[in-house]
């Protein structure tokens, strides 16, 4: 029998449902089947405040759809989707951390008088640090400075990790230059893939090139959650996260379940490209999640054959924008060839040129960003709230 949804959701009837009520496919909890390379994805829907009871109804169906002929491994994740119409989830409690030192980000939730205690957001053992790394649009560079910035971090002195968010154009296998499969610890938790000293989980180390990944939002959550929480990380002083473009279901779902430090905005200095910008200063400041600072990423070109300077694009308008926000600078990355090149060819800048002008300056903007977790750690911990 061929391996595709219809044979996977057939297998899944054999799954109880909550209280031994049915099967998990029948009652509808089954969001979505996704088969990529013999490995299964799905997820199953279940209210929220009943996720870790029903984990071994989750367990269950993983074992299932593994068992089945053909499939080589299976991911399969619980997900609280409200569906249409449902009422809202209630206001939001004030929370307040440990702040950061390497317990990782455990916090407690205060409720209001007779109000229950909200769910705090959990952290993730090992790590010490996550820093989110997002643009209002693509092509402005985002990820080249992401990986960068995590490599730079590295370089001065911390223990890196970066995440891969963008679950539909993963960048993390062509600029680190990573290919192969991650490895799987008791055939669920995964192996971080890893170069230049970097750890790195992307979808792009799962799934093949030029996959088209057609996932609704449940199933993004999903995959975002796993790569992020079954992953043997180890232990990080900072894990970066490539954002995807935006403001849409994977920032919203970091920023609800996640206990981010703090975003990083990248943008470059054109004015198309600033109003995107305010876009996601405007999310993530409707989440309370601190802007730790503002890039302005080909800030500049450098002709090769004569050192000339040139501002294609304008010049400052990040500077000036952050200067309106009351967020930091944290430093202006020229247009140059050799970022585009080594970017292109797996080997980014900071490792290939470590003693290059762009290097230090990834370095320095690297140094501010760490200044600013230091100073934003010590505060309380961010209140979700979703209009």
């Amino acid at each position: 029998m061929a391996l595709d949804k219809n044979t996977v959701l057939e297998a899944l009837k054999t799954v109880r449902g909550p209280d031994l009520d049915g099967n998990i496919v029948d009652l509808g909890m089954v969001s979505d089947v996704f088969i990529s390379d013999a490995k299964v994805y799905l997820s199953i829907n279940v209210p929220a405040e009943r996720a870790r009871e029903l984990e071994p109804m989750r367990q269950a169906a993983e074992r299932v759809v593994k068992a089945m002929a053909g499939v080589k491994g299976a991911l399969v994740s619980l997900t609280a989707e409200r569906k249409a119409g449902s009422a809202p989830p209630p206001p939001p409690q004030h929370t307040h951390s440990h702040g950061h030192d390497h317990s990782h980000g455990h916090s407690h939730a205060t409720a209001a008088p007779g109000q229950p205690a909200r769910p705090a957001k959990a952290g993730i053992p090992g790590i010490g640090a996550i820093i989110a790394v997002a643009s209002g649009k693509g092509g402005v560079g985002k990820s080249t400075t992401a990986v960068n910035l995590a490599l730079a971090l590295q370089a001065n002195g911390l223990k890196v990790g970066i995440l891969d968010a963008d679950v539909y154009g993963p960048s993390m296998p062509r600029l680190l230059g990573i290919t192969g499969r991650p490895q799987q610890i008791d055939g669920r938790i995964i192996v971080p893939m890893e170069n230049y000293g970097l750890k790195a989980m992307s979808i792009g180390f799962l799934v093949d090139e030029g996959t088209a990944m057609i996932w609704r939002g449940p199933m993004v959550q999903s995959a975002l959650m796993q790569m992020l929480r079954e992953v043997a990380w180890g232990e990080l002083d900072v894990l970066v996260v490539d954002m995807p473009p935006g403001t849409g279901d994977a920032q919203l779902t970091m920023a609800q379940q996640v206990p981010l430090t703090g975003a990083v905005i990248v943008s470059t200095p054109q004015d198309l490209a600033l109003i995107d910008a305010r876009k996601g200063i405007s999310m993530f400041n409707k989440v309370e999640v601190p802007v730790l600072g503002v890039v302005e990423n080909m800030s500049y070109f450098i002709a090769p054959d004569t050192g000339a300077r040139y501002d294609i694009f304008g010049h400052g308008g990040a500077r000036a924008e952050a200067e309106a926000i009351g967020a930091p600078f944290l430093g202006e990355v020229p247009l140059t060839i050799s970022i585009r090149e080594h970017s292109d060819a797996g080997t980014p800048i900071v490792v290939a040129e470590p003693d290059g002008p762009q290097a230090k300056v990834y370095r320095e903007i690297a140094t501010r960003v760490w200044s600013e977790v230091g100073r934003h750690s010590a505060r309380q911990a961010p209140t979700i709230t979703f209009e």
